[in-house]
């Protein structure tokens, strides 16, 4: 309901990751570059890293977008499987159809897949998110995929995206062989306080923007609580949203954004 009192055609702050909704803040716009560089010129192994909630979903699928409609994609969300499993999901995820469980046969089915693709000049990109989950083992089978390669060029361009601490996993010395195959890598960053009214403002344009405004000191508060991250500001701004319908208020005040802050810690 409060939609229509904000006159707004949906809702600006979900925090469900739609690359319509993809706010290029200046790290944001690196990273996304970073990808398509990667991902273009055949790099293998590519390593996008970010605290919880800075958009790593959304980039992802923001490249997806900016990707030729001929590349292939496999996106693994939750690599929570064992090695086979992880290499079955993989596969599917491309079309390809698997029967049993056998480590090489899937392997052979993916490596015959990318060769028809490079002998019609396309590309496939395996995109494995929330990739700090990944066991050693699970690592170690990355790595084998990495190997899959033509003379010239790889066959398999390959996207490790998580939280900070995966890059520390596998800079262990027994990941060494991994970790010396990265050759793009980016650590993605919260918005700077300049870029907070500038992502709010961009999202509520996307939904018609509508009858509400934000004071100053708003936005101020939003960045100190949120630090920046998209997560929480998104989570922030929904509370004002809501708790502005029930006082029938337009203007976010600054004593709007202090309760809300209150409730959600």
């Amino acid at each position: 309901m409060y939609l229509e009192f904000y006159e707004l055609k949906s809702s600006a702050f979900n925090v469900t990751s739609n690359p319509d909704f993809f706010f290029e803040s200046r790290s944001h716009q690196e990273a996304l570059s970073c990808l398509l560089f990667g991902v273009q010129e055949r790099k293998g192994i590519i390593l996008i890293t970010g605290e919880v909630g800075t958009g790593k979903t959304t980039l992802c699928k923001a490249l997806f977008n900016k990707l030729p409609p001929e590349v292939k994609i496999s996106l693994i969300l939750n690599p929570y499987f064992s090695e086979v499993q992880l290499l079955k999901a993989i596969a599917e995820d491309f079309g390809l159809k698997v029967r049993g469980s056998d480590r090489l046969d899937i392997v052979n089915t993916l490596n015959s897949f990318l060769m028809k693709l490079n002998l019609k000049n396309r590309n496939a990109v395996l995109v494995i998110d929330e990739a700090q989950d990944l066991t050693i083992r699970q690592l170690e089978q990355i790595r084998l995929l990495s190997n899959l390669e033509t003379k010239a060029e790889k066959l398999l361009q390959i996207v490790l995206v998580g939280q900070p601490e995966l890059k520390e996993k596998i800079s262990q010395y027994h990941l060494r062989q991994i970790y010396q195959r990265i050759v793009v890598k980016y650590q993605l960053n919260p918005l700077l306080d300049y870029e907070v009214k500038e992502y709010i403002d961009f999202r509520l344009q996307k939904v018609g923007h509508g009858n509400l405004s934000i004071l100053p000191e708003g936005y101020k508060m939003i960045y100190e609580f949120s630090k920046g991250i998209p997560r929480l500001i998104n989570i922030l701004c929904e509370r004002a949203l809501i708790l502005g319908f029930i006082r029938q208020e337009r203007v976010l005040t600054e004593e709007i954004f202090s309760r809300c802050i209150e409730e959600i810690k």
